[in-house]
């Protein structure tokens, strides 16, 4: 008997020993109750449930739900939102002066979180009307919008759509070691921006597509603000431009005056004197007679 209890001692010991077993080389180790230690914390980019995350039995909502994006409470308007869509390019111009502080000396900037509507669903006729609604960029054409474009675009789009958005991204070109293939096999080609139907397309087409993404392309709701998107596709019509030897810039728009408006234009047409107003119908210099002919 007592040598039994011994026993008992000595295996709790060694289990004991062994749950706490430190980590070296391909061996992870073990750990007494690890999630007193390790947190398990939601994954960002991820909407799937986290394998190591056991605590989903005992809660009313699971973190895949919370992983997910959410809308607002219900009757709250979020800091900073522009309540217009798809504005023209002056209009948008002035409401953002107010939101930035612009238009008084003592205005406190808003910052602007890009959450604007989008009233378009997630379905084939709703891109398709979106293409045909959404022609005009809201932003004018301007260096510094062509720069984070490109910014932007190189670190979520460039890498699958290719640098000169020929489609020709590395994911696609380069070899893939770890797959065994020698050349870039990809399970769908991505969109070649150079061809003629994405030149003739209106920006509702990449729009749409950034909101919800197209084929095996994932969408970018979350990744790109409002701003954001509409930079990316102004970069995306300058590579156009650069290709076809047009001007797509802050001077000159020579690809589609219909897709933005330069911002020197806009200036200009905010600096522009107001037209003289119409003369009087009837009144002098008019070349009408009375009704008694003198």
């Amino acid at each position: 008997m007592k040598n039994l209890k011994y026993i008992l001692y000595s295996v709790a010991a060694v289990s004991l020993l062994y749950s706490c077993t430190p980590a070296g080389g391909n061996y992870a180790g073990k750990e007494y109750m690890p999630d007193m230690a390790h947190s398990v914390g939601f994954e960002s980019q991820s909407y799937a449930n986290y394998s190591r995350n056991n605590w989903d039995s005992a809660s009313v909502i699971n973190r895949k739900f919370l992983s997910r994006p959410l809308n607002p409470a219900a009757g709250t308007i979020p800091r900073g939102y522009a309540g217009f869509s798809f504005a023209s390019p002056e209009a948008y111009d002035s409401i953002m002066n107010i939101l930035r502080g612009g238009n008084q000396l003592n205005a406190i900037a808003v910052p602007v979180n890009g959450k604007v509507p989008y009233h378009y669903g997630n379905t084939e006729e709703e891109r398709i009307r979106a293409s045909k609604d959404i022609v005009g960029n809201p932003f004018p054409i301007s260096e510094a919008g062509l720069a984070k474009g490109k910014e932007l675009y190189d670190i979520y789009c460039g890498i699958c759509h290719g640098e000169k958005g020929d489609g020709a991204g590395y994911l696609v070109r380069d070899a893939n070691p770890a797959k065994g293939d020698l050349g870039g096999v990809y399970p769908a080609a991505p969109a070649n921006f150079m061809l003629d139907t994405f030149y003739i397309s209106t920006n509702g087409r990449f729009y749409h597509a950034i909101m919800y993404g197209k084929n095996v392309m994932g969408g970018y709701a979350e990744k790109l603000s409002f701003e954001e998107r509409w930079q990316v596709i102004h970069y995306i019509r300058s590579l156009q431009a650069t290709a076809k030897g047009l001007a797509y810039s802050a001077s000159a728009n020579t690809l589609n005056p219909s897709f933005a408006v330069p911002a020197a234009q806009v200036k200009k047409l905010a600096t522009a004197p107001p037209p003289p107003p119409p003369a009087p119908a009837g009144g002098e210099g008019s070349g009408t007679k009375s009704k008694s002919g003198k």
